[in-house]
């Protein structure tokens, strides 16, 4: 025997205020999903109009039965998967902004030893860079010697011309 889901009155309204809230995309046609099974519309109908499978249509159905409409009103496509929010990871920084403002040399590996010992695993370098990248680091170190600087010889040479032995 198929098990049929039912969404009562007190459901229909609660997935009709949470529709007017809602302001994301992927949500709202879920919600839609909900709004038409409990105007009793069957899981083809709802397929055909929300372009959904109807096997998904079951699934979002079944979630909602199971789970609550907490579940769909919850955006789960969001990135920012950090492992710190912003302040406390300006507290990771701070030591070594204070060195770097003194002239000294800062290194990415001790910066990557400290925000892995305080989030308490490990880090990749990248994460890492884009750390450092957030804060508006950037990496600046002086050039040893400028690319197209001539070589010794040709600047004692030239020390030694005058404008006479020019002409």
């Amino acid at each position: 025997m198929v098990l049929r889901y039912e969404i009562s009155q007190e459901q229909k309204a609660e997935i009709e205020l949470a529709r007017k809230k809602n302001r994301h995309k992927r949500i709202e046609l879920k919600l839609k999903v909900l709004s038409l099974r409990a105007e009793g519309k069957t899981l083809k109908e709802i397929s055909e109009i929300t372009e959904y499978h109807f096997t998904n249509v079951s699934k979002i159905i079944s979630h909602f039965i199971h789970k609550g409409l907490l579940y769909f009103t919850q955006c789960h496509y969001l990135g920012n998967h950090r492992n710190m929010t912003y302040e406390q990871e300006e507290a990771v920084l701070a030591p070594y902004l204070e060195k770097a403002e003194k002239g000294e040399i800062v290194s990415v590996a001790e910066i990557a030893q400290a925000y892995q010992t305080a989030v308490g695993h490990t880090i990749s370098p990248t994460q890492i860079y884009a750390v450092l990248k957030r804060h508006g680091w950037r990496k600046v170190m002086p050039r040893s010697r400028h690319p197209r600087k001539a070589s010794e010889e040709v600047i004692e040479a030239s020390k030694k011309l005058t404008l006479e032995s020019r002409n």
